[in-house]
């Protein structure tokens, strides 16, 4: 299997930090090249019915000379190594071993309205009746460069760091990539900075890219086996996944393909998580980019709001700044990946803002651009309408249409230039998510 992950991010503006890393650009540019696999380094998956990965790794270390460098008991059951190549065929034709996937090198999307939670009127949520300093009581897995844990505008916690074990999961990124995700998520409503579609919610810092953007599939499935493992303790019920590299969904869960990043994600809906993930960068069909094309995902593609309301006009204020052509109001990102028409990924894709994204940074606030930035808004959406009770008791593929159906609602007032019902060829890139009802 073949894949580079990256954080779909493709620029900033007006921020505190604003050097770039190995991410996609903001204009149709082709795919990026994928990562290098890290040699002789490898995600070992074991059969369901392995009870006790660690031991099976302790046994492989020292039957094989497996220097292992982590185990996974709950999204998936395995651990990754680096292992002689010598003793790989002894260690796949072990019978506990299901597959074995190469590992691989990850890349890492007074209080301001910003323009993208107006425009998906997150703001008439209850959330913020009465006072306006309302809060929501659910946890949200932010998967990504870790969360700046001081920032006082945001209720920041620790999660796990995959990156440097024993280290707090905090936000090195020259970006600060999650904690621009998180800022639109749950930034607090304190009448400070800015105000996030679910203001308050327990962000969890779940790092699994270091301060390049860059990572590695294994520590990826870290963050996905620590949310799964924990989800139900810290009251998790949506994880944010603002990565993607090439991909595909094999319909079986990454059993078919030896995909073990489709097989842990299966695994933690399982246990009632609710992941949104972006649809890429690349101006492309998102079947081929990974985890934009799993079935069991929320998949979020970008458009562009200026001002906050329906029906365009608004000037571009950042692109041309950034030597990109400035994209119109209230229509389709050009640079955004999208489902095809009458393909399968339409059941599961939805739209949301995703340029010019004004948000939390490490020490301050700023801007950012790409599909990084529209998933968080759905995943504060989606937090609404659980906290609301508005999903109560639905599974995560329930909860998924749900969402879906109540952005279908508002259309075609509420809609932009390239969504169902003034589409775009036959790209779709669905309906804008809708928050004003939770």
């Amino acid at each position: 299997m073949r894949r580079a992950i990256v954080l779909l991010a493709s620029m900033a503006f007006v921020v505190l930090a604003s050097v770039g890393v190995a991410l996609a650009q903001h204009t149709a540019t082709p795919p990026p090249t994928p990562q290098a696999v890290i040699p002789s380094q490898y995600v070992v998956v074991l059969k369901d019915g392995v009870s006790d990965p660690r031991a099976v790794a302790q046994e492989h270390a020292q039957r094989y000379g497996a220097q292992i460098l982590n185990t996974y008991q709950y999204a998936i059951k395995g651990y990754a190594a680096k292992i002689p190549s010598t003793q790989l065929e002894r260690v796949r034709s072990d019978a506990r071993v299901q597959f074995v996937s190469e590992d691989r090198e990850v890349s890492a999307a007074a209080q301001t309205l910003p323009a993208g939670i107006d425009r998906i009127e997150a703001d008439r949520s209850r959330a913020r009746a009465g006072n306006g300093r309302g809060s929501v009581n659910v946890g949200v897995a932010v998967i990504d460069t870790g969360i700046d844990l001081t920032h006082p505008d945001l209720n920041a916690k620790n999660g796990v760091n995959c990156v440097t074990r024993n280290r707090i999961a905090n936000d090195d990124d020259v970006l600060g990539h999650g904690t621009h995700v998180a800022g639109t998520i749950g930034a607090k409503d304190n009448a400070e900075g800015v105000v996030g579609v679910a203001p308050g919610a327990t962000l969890y810092s779940v790092k699994v890219f270091g301060r390049n953007g860059f990572g590695m599939t294994s520590t990826v499935i870290c963050g996905i086996d620590w949310v799964t493992a924990n989800a139900k303790s810290l009251n998790i019920k949506v994880a944010n996944m603002s990565l993607g590299g090439g991909g595909s969904d094999d319909g079986n869960c990454g059993n078919t393909n030896q995909d073990p990043e489709h097989k842990a994600i299966c695994n933690s809906v399982n246990q009632g998580i609710t992941y949104v993930v972006s649809a890429g960068n690349d101006a492309q069909d998102l079947a081929t980019t990974a985890p934009a094309a799993y079935d069991e995902v929320l998949t979020v593609t970008a458009m562009n709001d200026f001002n906050g309301r329906p029906g365009g006009g608004a000037p571009d204020p950042c692109s041309a700044s950034f030597g990109f052509p400035e994209e119109p109001d209230d229509a389709a990102a050009s640079f955004s990946n999208f489902a095809t028409v009458g393909s399968g990924d339409v059941s599961h894709t939805i739209a949301a803002p995703g340029l010019c994204v004004w948000s939390t940074l490490p020490g301050g606030y700023g801007g950012l651009s790409g599909t990084s930035m529209a998933a968080p808004h759905v995943a504060g959406t989606t937090v609404l309408c659980i906290s609301s009770g508005g999903c109560s008791g639905l599974t995560p593929s329930q909860i998924i249409s749900k969402v879906r159906a109540d952005a279908v609602a508002q259309s075609p007032s509420y809609g932009f230039t390239g969504d169902p019902y003034s589409p775009n060829g036959t790209r779709y890139y669905g309906n804008l998510v809708y928050a004003g009802g939770y």
